[in-house]
């Protein structure tokens, strides 16, 4: 019971570190926000920890060892989040304008931080994501400030 409890606090943990990533995408109004990232983020630590958790017990009840590899658990983790980052790239149909990779970006970044806390590197988690603020706020601004970036965040697409 007291593992599953640790689990449950530590996907919780990566709840809301992803969580304070995605509050940045939402403030930007992009489509992948808050409750988007603080999903990724929580269910890459809760697959890596279930994993972990069947590595560890249920295999250890077998005749036969399962030669598991946890490694793989990451990997499609990583190919799952970047899948669901594809969907939010666009690009516009009468430019060669494209949108979306940074939120891309960051949904695959909070599945990180997901990873990091079931890898109990909680404050590489937590620095992670005060890194992710850094890059998503202050250099957004700097975009802005040198043209790049129009203050109009949202462009709609006809």
């Amino acid at each position: 019971m007291y593992e599953q409890l640790d689990i449950l606090v530590k996907v919780t943990y990566a709840a809301l570190l992803g969580g304070i990533i995605g509050f940045e995408r939402e403030v930007a109004h992009k489509p992948a926000g808050m409750r988007t990232h603080m999903l990724v983020a929580s269910l890459s630590a809760m697959i890596v920890l279930v994993g972990e958790y069947f590595i560890a017990h249920i295999s250890a009840d077998m005749v036969r060892p399962t030669g598991a590899d946890p490694t793989r658990i990451i990997h499609a983790v990583i190919t799952g989040i970047s899948i669901l980052g594809a969907g939010t790239i666009i690009r516009g149909l009468q430019s060669d304008k494209v949108e979306g990779l940074t939120t891309a970006a960051s949904i695959l970044y909070s599945g990180s931080v997901g990873i990091a806390v079931a890898l109990k590197l909680y404050y590489i988690a937590g620095g992670a994501t005060i890194l992710a603020l850094i890059i998503l706020v202050f250099f957004r601004m700097i975009e802005r400030f040198i043209g790049r970036k129009p203050a109009n965040i949202r462009q709609e697409f006809k």
